[in-house]
């Protein structure tokens, strides 16, 4: 359980948080605006400014409380994307990969900290600071690729299984959507999601950085 909550330990979790969530939705914009729907980047949500993109509850309180009460991974959100469908040159496909941006998104996030982090151990730099904010980086971004990974809509995951269902169980699966956000948060905070989807799913994406990392690993001799 965490209890160190001075500036620095509320920094180190902050700015790889706040990268993380902004990074993703900025993602989630611009590769709807590539695929021919201008509206997040009309109403200003194509940018890295985080004020855009902050949930009160989603980016502090969530995340806050997770890391108060020793969750073993670490979640949040922000003020989801706008993305007009119908917009998409084609909506079924292009759906998808706007979906994919954000987790995309925190897929190479998660993968420049651990590249930093191997880079400070290689170089034998001992500041403190510096490699806990790297794992901070790591974990918070792994934790947002998966949690935006599980199939229940408005997450992304809901996004890319209705995209691939036909249309009958898509619009099934839609009707879930007002009530997709409680029914996860609930599945978490009874631990739910966390034993059968969010800590398998971690450690297959660790294992996956720790493939793409080999290389400089080797370097390193670590």
């Amino acid at each position: 359980m965490i209890t160190d909550y001075s500036i620095q330990a509320v920094a180190i979790n902050a700015i790889p948080l706040i990268f993380a969530i902004t990074i993703h939705e900025a993602a989630h914009g611009y590769v709807a605006r590539q695929f021919g729907d201008n509206t997040a980047y009309m109403l200003g949500r194509v940018t890295l400014n985080p004020a855009k993109h902050i949930d009160p509850v989603g980016t502090i309180l969530i995340p806050l409380v997770l890391l108060i009460t020793g969750s073993p991974f670490l979640v949040g959100y922000a003020k989801p994307v706008p993305v007009n469908f119908g917009r998409l040159r084609n909506p079924r496909i292009d759906s998808i990969w706007v979906a994919l941006a954000g987790p995309g998104s925190n897929f190479i996030q998660a993968l420049i900290w651990a590249v930093l982090l191997i880079c400070l151990m290689g170089f034998g730099v001992e500041e403190k600071f510096l490699i806990s904010m790297s794992q901070a980086g790591i974990s918070w971004n792994i934790g947002l690729l998966v949690f935006n990974l599980f199939p229940l809509p408005p997450l992304d995951g809901g996004r890319i299984l209705s995209s691939l269902l036909p249309a009958r169980q898509s619009i099934a699966l839609g009707k879930l959507e007002p009530w997709g956000f409680f029914i996860v948060l609930a599945l978490v905070f009874t631990g739910i999601i966390g034993s059968l989807w969010m800590e398998p799913l971690m450690a297959f994406f660790k294992w996956i950085l720790y493939l793409f990392t080999i290389p400089l690993q080797m370097i390193f001799g670590a």
